[in-house]
Protein backbone atom coordinates (compact mmCIF):
# COMPACT_ATOMS: atom_id res chain seq x y z
CA UNK A 1 0.00 0.00 0.00
CA UNK A 2 2.94 2.21 1.05
CA UNK A 3 4.43 1.75 -2.95
CA UNK A 4 0.62 2.03 -4.69
CA UNK A 5 0.42 5.25 -2.54
CA UNK A 6 3.43 6.77 -4.27
CA UNK A 7 2.07 5.83 -7.19
CA UNK A 8 4.80 2.93 -7.40
CA UNK A 9 2.89 0.03 -9.67
CA UNK A 10 4.07 -3.43 -10.12
CA UNK A 11 3.15 -4.75 -13.66
CA UNK A 12 1.70 -7.72 -12.16
CA UNK A 13 -0.50 -8.42 -8.55
CA UNK A 14 -1.00 -12.25 -7.50
CA UNK A 15 -3.55 -10.80 -4.36
CA UNK A 16 -4.27 -14.53 -2.89
CA UNK A 17 -5.46 -16.19 0.37
CA UNK A 18 -8.01 -17.18 2.68
CA UNK A 19 -8.63 -13.56 3.92
CA UNK A 20 -10.64 -11.37 1.43
CA UNK A 21 -9.98 -7.71 3.43
CA UNK A 22 -6.12 -7.04 2.19
CA UNK A 23 -6.94 -8.83 -1.00
CA UNK A 24 -10.16 -6.15 -1.11
CA UNK A 25 -8.08 -3.17 0.03
CA UNK A 26 -5.65 -3.81 -2.53
CA UNK A 27 -8.07 -3.95 -5.44
CA UNK A 28 -10.15 -1.45 -4.57
CA UNK A 29 -7.16 1.13 -4.29
CA UNK A 30 -5.55 0.04 -7.73
CA UNK A 31 -8.89 0.19 -9.60
CA UNK A 32 -9.72 3.96 -7.76
CA UNK A 33 -6.23 5.54 -8.26
CA UNK A 34 -4.19 3.82 -11.06
CA UNK A 35 -6.72 5.84 -13.46
CA UNK A 36 -7.85 8.72 -13.06
CA UNK A 37 -11.71 8.71 -13.96
CA UNK A 38 -12.07 9.37 -17.55
CA UNK A 39 -9.38 6.87 -18.39
CA UNK A 40 -11.12 4.16 -16.37
CA UNK A 41 -13.80 4.68 -18.67
CA UNK A 42 -11.43 3.37 -21.57
CA UNK A 43 -8.12 1.74 -19.81
CA UNK A 44 -9.43 -0.23 -16.90
CA UNK A 45 -11.12 -3.67 -17.69
CA UNK A 46 -12.73 -5.79 -14.91
CA UNK A 47 -12.82 -9.59 -15.56
CA UNK A 48 -14.67 -12.49 -13.33
CA UNK A 49 -13.19 -15.95 -13.86
CA UNK A 50 -16.49 -17.60 -14.16
CA UNK A 51 -16.63 -15.72 -17.36
CA UNK A 52 -13.46 -16.77 -19.28
CA UNK A 53 -14.57 -19.28 -22.31
CA UNK A 54 -12.83 -22.36 -21.33
CA UNK A 55 -11.84 -21.40 -18.35
CA UNK A 56 -8.68 -20.02 -20.09
CA UNK A 57 -6.39 -16.73 -18.89
CA UNK A 58 -5.56 -16.11 -22.68
CA UNK A 59 -8.24 -13.47 -23.41
CA UNK A 60 -7.09 -11.30 -20.28
CA UNK A 61 -3.67 -11.32 -21.32
CA UNK A 62 -4.61 -10.55 -24.84
CA UNK A 63 -5.91 -7.46 -22.85
CA UNK A 64 -2.94 -6.85 -20.92
CA UNK A 65 -0.35 -6.95 -24.43
CA UNK A 66 -2.98 -4.19 -25.94
CA UNK A 67 -1.95 -0.49 -25.80
CA UNK A 68 -4.08 2.25 -23.20
CA UNK A 69 -6.25 4.12 -25.79
CA UNK A 70 -6.03 7.09 -23.65
CA UNK A 71 -2.03 6.83 -24.19
CA UNK A 72 -1.09 6.31 -20.62
CA UNK A 73 -1.64 3.04 -18.31
CA UNK A 74 -3.68 0.32 -18.65
CA UNK A 75 -5.69 -2.22 -15.73
CA UNK A 76 -6.63 -5.25 -16.34
CA UNK A 77 -8.16 -6.81 -13.22
CA UNK A 78 -9.46 -10.68 -12.96
CA UNK A 79 -11.83 -11.38 -10.39
CA UNK A 80 -12.50 -14.68 -8.70
CA UNK A 81 -9.46 -16.44 -10.68
CA UNK A 82 -9.51 -19.35 -8.37
CA UNK A 83 -12.39 -20.67 -11.70
CA UNK A 84 -9.43 -20.39 -13.77
CA UNK A 85 -7.91 -23.76 -15.42
CA UNK A 86 -5.36 -22.66 -17.93
CA UNK A 87 -2.45 -20.42 -17.02
CA UNK A 88 -0.01 -21.11 -20.10
CA UNK A 89 -0.86 -17.61 -21.58
CA UNK A 90 0.07 -15.72 -18.32
CA UNK A 91 3.16 -18.07 -18.19
CA UNK A 92 4.19 -16.84 -21.55
CA UNK A 93 3.33 -12.96 -20.96
CA UNK A 94 6.32 -13.21 -18.12
CA UNK A 95 9.03 -13.44 -21.53
CA UNK A 96 7.26 -10.31 -22.92
CA UNK A 97 5.54 -8.20 -19.83
CA UNK A 98 3.54 -4.62 -21.26
CA UNK A 99 5.15 -2.05 -19.02
CA UNK A 100 2.49 0.27 -18.95
CA UNK A 101 0.05 -2.33 -17.95
CA UNK A 102 -1.28 -3.32 -14.48
CA UNK A 103 -2.28 -6.72 -14.43
CA UNK A 104 -4.34 -7.92 -11.14
CA UNK A 105 -5.17 -11.09 -10.50
CA UNK A 106 -7.40 -11.96 -7.41
CA UNK A 107 -7.96 -15.00 -6.00
CA UNK A 108 -10.24 -16.08 -3.27
CA UNK A 109 -7.98 -19.10 -1.72
CA UNK A 110 -4.71 -19.48 -3.46
CA UNK A 111 -2.74 -20.94 -6.15
CA UNK A 112 -0.56 -24.45 -5.55
CA UNK A 113 3.25 -23.15 -5.27
CA UNK A 114 4.00 -26.69 -5.79
CA UNK A 115 3.31 -26.55 -9.46
CA UNK A 116 5.93 -25.28 -11.88
CA UNK A 117 4.03 -22.94 -13.12
CA UNK A 118 2.95 -20.96 -10.18
CA UNK A 119 6.63 -21.20 -8.59
CA UNK A 120 7.64 -19.24 -12.02
CA UNK A 121 5.49 -16.67 -12.02
CA UNK A 122 5.56 -16.34 -7.93
CA UNK A 123 9.45 -15.75 -8.31
CA UNK A 124 9.00 -13.64 -11.62
CA UNK A 125 10.95 -10.28 -10.80
CA UNK A 126 7.59 -8.17 -12.03
CA UNK A 127 5.14 -10.07 -10.09
CA UNK A 128 4.07 -8.80 -6.60
CA UNK A 129 2.54 -11.74 -4.87
CA UNK A 130 0.81 -10.83 -1.70
CA UNK A 131 -0.83 -13.45 0.30
CA UNK A 132 -3.40 -12.45 2.77
CA UNK A 133 -4.06 -15.43 5.30
CA UNK A 134 -7.09 -15.52 8.08
CA UNK A 135 -5.62 -14.59 11.59
CA UNK A 136 -5.96 -17.42 14.32
CA UNK A 137 -8.58 -16.63 16.72
CA UNK A 138 -5.70 -15.36 19.56
CA UNK A 139 -4.50 -12.65 16.99
CA UNK A 140 -7.17 -11.09 16.61
CA UNK A 141 -7.60 -9.04 19.43
CA UNK A 142 -4.39 -8.07 18.82
CA UNK A 143 -4.91 -6.83 15.13
CA UNK A 144 -7.88 -4.74 16.60
CA UNK A 145 -5.87 -2.97 18.50
CA UNK A 146 -3.10 -2.17 15.86
CA UNK A 147 -5.82 -0.80 13.89
CA UNK A 148 -7.33 1.52 16.53
CA UNK A 149 -4.08 2.63 16.93
CA UNK A 150 -4.01 3.22 13.28
CA UNK A 151 -7.19 4.84 13.19
CA UNK A 152 -6.10 7.19 16.15
CA UNK A 153 -3.19 9.09 14.72
CA UNK A 154 -5.71 10.77 11.87
CA UNK A 155 -8.17 10.78 14.46
CA UNK A 156 -6.55 11.77 18.26
CA UNK A 157 -9.61 13.17 19.44
CA UNK A 158 -11.42 9.80 19.46
CA UNK A 159 -10.77 7.40 23.08
CA UNK A 160 -11.22 3.75 22.70
CA UNK A 161 -11.47 1.47 25.52
CA UNK A 162 -9.39 -1.06 25.41
CA UNK A 163 -12.23 -3.91 26.32
CA UNK A 164 -13.39 -2.64 23.45
CA UNK A 165 -11.18 -4.54 21.15
CA UNK A 166 -11.29 -8.31 23.60
CA UNK A 167 -15.48 -7.67 23.47
CA UNK A 168 -15.26 -7.86 19.68
CA UNK A 169 -12.71 -10.25 18.73
CA UNK A 170 -14.91 -12.90 20.95
CA UNK A 171 -17.87 -12.10 19.05
CA UNK A 172 -17.77 -11.29 15.56
CA UNK A 173 -14.26 -13.65 15.36
CA UNK A 174 -11.93 -13.45 12.87
CA UNK A 175 -13.82 -11.44 9.61
CA UNK A 176 -11.77 -8.50 9.87
CA UNK A 177 -14.14 -6.91 7.29
CA UNK A 178 -16.99 -7.37 9.52
CA UNK A 179 -14.65 -5.92 12.43
CA UNK A 180 -13.33 -2.99 10.44
CA UNK A 181 -17.25 -2.88 9.72
CA UNK A 182 -18.54 -3.07 13.50
CA UNK A 183 -15.32 -0.08 14.67
CA UNK A 184 -16.91 2.32 11.62
CA UNK A 185 -20.14 1.75 12.94
CA UNK A 186 -19.16 2.62 16.55
CA UNK A 187 -17.30 5.67 15.34
CA UNK A 188 -20.05 6.99 12.70
CA UNK A 189 -23.24 6.52 15.64
CA UNK A 190 -21.70 7.46 18.38
CA UNK A 191 -24.22 10.37 20.06
CA UNK A 192 -22.88 14.35 19.25
CA UNK A 193 -20.34 15.42 21.39
CA UNK A 194 -19.10 11.44 22.67
CA UNK A 195 -15.49 11.13 21.75
CA UNK A 196 -14.87 7.77 23.48
CA UNK A 197 -15.83 4.24 22.27
CA UNK A 198 -16.53 1.62 25.23
CA UNK A 199 -18.67 -1.18 26.03
CA UNK A 200 -22.02 0.58 26.51
CA UNK A 201 -21.73 2.13 22.93
CA UNK A 202 -20.72 -1.61 21.67
CA UNK A 203 -24.23 -2.53 23.38
CA UNK A 204 -25.99 -0.05 21.62
CA UNK A 205 -24.63 -0.40 18.30
CA UNK A 206 -23.38 -3.71 17.39
CA UNK A 207 -25.70 -6.13 19.92
CA UNK A 208 -22.79 -6.94 22.36
CA UNK A 209 -23.81 -7.16 26.31
CA UNK A 210 -21.69 -5.19 28.61
CA UNK A 211 -22.41 -7.28 31.33
CA UNK A 212 -22.64 -10.81 29.69
CA UNK A 213 -19.41 -11.60 27.70
CA UNK A 214 -15.96 -13.03 27.94
CA UNK A 215 -14.72 -9.98 29.05
CA UNK A 216 -16.88 -9.92 32.25
CA UNK A 217 -16.77 -14.00 32.77
CA UNK A 218 -12.61 -13.42 33.05
CA UNK A 219 -12.71 -10.49 35.56
CA UNK A 220 -15.60 -12.83 37.57
CA UNK A 221 -12.98 -15.38 37.83
CA UNK A 222 -10.09 -13.17 38.74
CA UNK A 223 -12.15 -11.77 40.99
CA UNK A 224 -12.96 -15.32 42.92
CA UNK A 225 -16.93 -14.03 41.87
CA UNK A 226 -18.36 -17.42 41.64
CA UNK A 227 -22.18 -16.49 41.27
CA UNK A 228 -21.59 -13.95 38.93
CA UNK A 229 -19.16 -16.49 36.72
CA UNK A 230 -22.10 -19.25 37.12
CA UNK A 231 -24.60 -16.25 35.73
CA UNK A 232 -22.58 -15.48 33.13
CA UNK A 233 -21.45 -18.94 31.58
CA UNK A 234 -25.21 -20.20 31.87
CA UNK A 235 -26.54 -17.11 29.96
CA UNK A 236 -23.88 -18.24 27.09
CA UNK A 237 -25.29 -22.20 27.58
CA UNK A 238 -28.86 -20.78 26.61
CA UNK A 239 -28.17 -18.54 23.71
CA UNK A 240 -26.44 -19.45 20.09
CA UNK A 241 -24.09 -16.52 19.76
CA UNK A 242 -22.09 -18.01 22.73
CA UNK A 243 -20.48 -21.03 21.02
CA UNK A 244 -18.63 -22.40 24.17
CA UNK A 245 -15.70 -23.72 22.25
CA UNK A 246 -15.15 -20.26 20.77
CA UNK A 247 -15.39 -18.59 24.45
CA UNK A 248 -12.97 -20.94 26.56
CA UNK A 249 -10.27 -20.05 23.42
CA UNK A 250 -9.65 -16.48 25.33
CA UNK A 251 -9.76 -18.26 28.65
CA UNK A 252 -6.93 -20.78 27.46
CA UNK A 253 -4.91 -17.73 26.22
CA UNK A 254 -5.35 -15.67 29.12
CA UNK A 255 -4.28 -18.54 31.65
CA UNK A 256 -1.67 -19.64 29.69
CA UNK A 257 -0.60 -16.42 29.94
CA UNK A 258 -1.01 -16.17 33.53
CA UNK A 259 2.01 -19.47 33.54
CA UNK A 260 4.35 -17.68 31.97
CA UNK A 261 3.51 -14.54 33.92
CA UNK A 262 4.10 -17.07 37.53
CA UNK A 263 7.47 -17.62 35.91
CA UNK A 264 8.63 -14.04 34.52
CA UNK A 265 11.43 -12.48 36.87
CA UNK A 266 10.85 -8.90 35.45
CA UNK A 267 6.86 -8.12 35.82
CA UNK A 268 7.41 -4.52 35.24
CA UNK A 269 4.28 -3.45 33.43
CA UNK A 270 6.05 -2.63 30.01
CA UNK A 271 7.83 -5.98 30.04
CA UNK A 272 4.86 -7.95 30.52
CA UNK A 273 2.95 -5.98 28.25
CA UNK A 274 6.04 -6.53 25.82
CA UNK A 275 6.55 -10.24 26.32
CA UNK A 276 3.01 -11.41 26.63
CA UNK A 277 1.61 -8.88 23.42
CA UNK A 278 -0.95 -7.45 25.69
CA UNK A 279 -2.11 -4.20 26.60
CA UNK A 280 -0.24 -2.40 29.06
CA UNK A 281 -4.20 -1.77 30.57
CA UNK A 282 -4.44 -5.40 31.20
CA UNK A 283 -1.53 -6.17 33.78
CA UNK A 284 -3.20 -5.06 36.16
CA UNK A 285 -5.59 -8.12 35.13
CA UNK A 286 -2.69 -10.74 35.55
CA UNK A 287 -1.44 -8.84 38.54
CA UNK A 288 -4.35 -9.77 40.51
CA UNK A 289 -4.80 -13.14 39.11
CA UNK A 290 -1.22 -14.15 39.99
CA UNK A 291 -2.45 -14.23 43.89
CA UNK A 292 -5.55 -15.78 43.07
CA UNK A 293 -4.32 -18.67 41.42
CA UNK A 294 -0.79 -19.89 41.98
CA UNK A 295 1.85 -21.35 39.35
CA UNK A 296 0.63 -24.86 40.35
CA UNK A 297 -3.15 -23.62 40.15
CA UNK A 298 -2.43 -22.30 36.54
CA UNK A 299 -0.98 -25.50 35.66
CA UNK A 300 -4.43 -26.97 36.07
CA UNK A 301 -6.11 -24.97 34.62
CA UNK A 302 -4.82 -24.49 31.37
CA UNK A 303 -5.26 -28.78 31.62
CA UNK A 304 -9.05 -28.33 32.59
CA UNK A 305 -9.06 -25.98 29.34
CA UNK A 306 -7.39 -28.29 26.80
CA UNK A 307 -9.51 -31.09 28.03
CA UNK A 308 -12.81 -29.30 27.72
CA UNK A 309 -11.61 -28.13 24.34
CA UNK A 310 -10.98 -31.63 23.49
CA UNK A 311 -14.58 -33.18 24.65
CA UNK A 312 -16.57 -30.42 23.39
CA UNK A 313 -15.05 -31.42 20.14
CA UNK A 314 -16.41 -35.11 20.93
CA UNK A 315 -13.53 -36.46 23.10
CA UNK A 316 -15.00 -38.78 25.89
CA UNK A 317 -17.69 -36.70 25.75
CA UNK A 318 -21.07 -38.32 24.19
CA UNK A 319 -24.10 -36.08 25.52
CA UNK A 320 -23.37 -33.41 28.00
CA UNK A 321 -25.13 -30.23 27.75
CA UNK A 322 -22.96 -27.19 27.61
CA UNK A 323 -24.64 -25.75 31.33
CA UNK A 324 -23.55 -28.30 32.73
CA UNK A 325 -20.16 -28.55 31.34
CA UNK A 326 -19.86 -24.74 31.78
CA UNK A 327 -20.75 -25.51 35.85
CA UNK A 328 -17.95 -27.90 35.95
CA UNK A 329 -15.58 -25.86 33.99
CA UNK A 330 -16.13 -22.98 37.07
CA UNK A 331 -16.02 -25.31 39.78
CA UNK A 332 -13.00 -27.11 38.92
CA UNK A 333 -11.22 -23.32 38.04
CA UNK A 334 -12.50 -21.68 40.79
CA UNK A 335 -11.60 -24.66 43.65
Amino acid sequence: MAELKAGKYAPIYILCGEEPYYIDRVYDFIAENALDEMAREFDQQVVYGRDLQGADIAPVVSAARGYAMMGGRKVVIVREAQTVKKWEALEAYLAAVMPQTVLVICFNGKPDKRQNIWKKIAEHPQVVWMQSDKLRDYEVERWISAYIADYKKEHPEIQIDPKVAPLLADHIGTDLSAIVGALDKLIAGRPEGVHTIDAALVERNIGISKDYNIMELQAALIRGDIVKANRIALYFASTKEHVMIREIAPLFTFFSNLLMYHYMPDKSQATVARELGINPYFVKDYEMAARRYPAGKTFLIVGYLREMDARLKGVNNPSAKDADLWKELIFKIMH
